[in-house]
């Protein structure tokens, strides 16, 4: 199959969900998608479990992106980041792209009106995020998508204090891996809410106030390294 898709002009690369902190209970941080092979966590155990071993058949397919010089879009849990770093510093010319900002999940909890003035992060899921994404962003060949922030912080686009938040995590991303290894991207399918939070949220910018916001986070950083960010990084 890799050798027939990559033969098709548009076909750039994989991608792959494969969020998983345990079994799927629609709360935590493993994604619905991951309940069609079992919940098996294939960066850090081959039953489930988690030895911190990478499913060897896994990696085998992963180890043939090279061969057909294909990329890599991993959508993974932060606490999965570490191991998905050493899986990419053994295929160091395999290129990597981490999905949603790494996807730390619900940092100001859940967007929720009793919640809505809450502007404390979640620290122990903040530690988790912060240290894989310096971990992963050794390597490279990793990439990052600043894309469906509302994950992060479900509803951040509804009050000024959010926004700024936001703006302090995007921000921290670039700071990690570099502008150029960074890049925007609007994620849109469905709605504004879905394609923002994955349904965390009942709100969300559309593409144009998203890139409106965006640029405003980053439009201190020197032209070249913008249209970097914006475009030609992707």
């Amino acid at each position: 199959e890799l050798q027939q898709l990559s033969q098709v002009d548009r076909v750039r690369g994989i991608r792959w969900i494969l969020d998983c902190v345990g079994g799927f209970d629609g709360k935590n941080a493993t994604h619905i998608a991951t309940t069609r092979n079992d919940c098996i966590d294939y960066l850090r155990g081959s039953d489930g479990g988690y030895d911190g071993q990478v499913v060897p058949s896994f990696e085998q397919g992963f180890a043939l992106l090279e061969k057909y010089n294909l990329t890599f879009d991993l959508q993974c849990a932060p606490a999965q980041l570490v191991a998905a770093s050493e899986l990419c510093s053994k295929y160091p010319n395999i290129k990597v792209v981490i999905d949603h900002l790494g996807k730390p999940k619900s940092l100001l909890g859940a967007d929720i009106e009793e919640n809505r003035n809450n502007t404390k992060l979640d620290e122990t899921e903040l530690t988790v995020w912060r240290e894989g994404m310096k971990c992963i962003a050794k390597n490279k060949n990793v990439y990052v998508k600043i894309s469906m922030l509302g994950y992060a912080i479900p509803g951040w686009i509804r009050t000024e204090a959010r926004i700024e938040l936001m703006k302090s995590l995007v921000r921290e991303t670039v700071e990690i891996f570099g502008p150029k290894r960074c890049m925007v991207a609007t994620n849109f399918h469905i709605d504004t809410a879905t394609s923002d939070s994955g349904g965390l949220s009942d709100v969300g910018p559309d593409v144009l106030r998203f890139i409106e916001l965006i640029y405003g986070f980053l439009k201190d950083y020197p032209e070249k390294d913008t249209d970097r960010m914006f475009c030609t990084t992707a």
